[in-house]
């Protein structure tokens, strides 16, 4: 059985994403992501979330976790939907009951998704790290 979100914990504690199931052309995209995400992020170092795939990345004790090739969220279909630019990308803001923000960049022929812990609901800074890699491997989209 499926996890439901990224950043769970498995039943013995070690923290676990959900890989996406994108199409081929949004799988390459990811690759070429995964190639150029940075080793630290908000002073947190690469420690990826129990899976092995190029497709989802994470740093910490699972306080931030990439994944590449999600499904478009629902939310970004609301014209009241919250988004933000971090140096060059968009990213629309999911704010999660219980849990920290959730980020997905908008215009981009794949959509990276990054969610964060709690102590990252008022601090988008850690978008920075990806904004790089990002505009260097995910093209844009109209």
């Amino acid at each position: 059985m499926l996890l439901a979100a990224a950043g769970c914990s498995s039943t013995d504690g070690s923290a676990v994403a959900v890989v996406p199931t994108p199409d081929v052309e949004a799988a390459k995209i990811c690759r070429a992501l995964h190639k150029e995400l940075p080793e630290t992020v908000a002073g947190l170092e690469r420690n990826d979330p129990g899976t092995d795939s190029e497709l989802t990345a994470g740093w910490g004790d699972a306080a931030i976790v990439l994944r590449c090739g999600v499904p478009r969220p629902e939310r970004m279909s609301d014209p009241q939907a919250k988004g933000v630019e971090v140096d060059g990308v968009n990213w629309l803001l999911e704010e999660r009951q219980g849990d920290g923000p959730r980020f997905t960049t908008t215009y981009r022929k794949a959509y990276v998704e990054v969610s964060m812990a709690k102590k990252y609901a008022h601090d988008a800074t850690p978008l920075t790290a990806f904004a790089g890699p990002v505009e260097k491997t995910v093209p844009a989209s109209l």
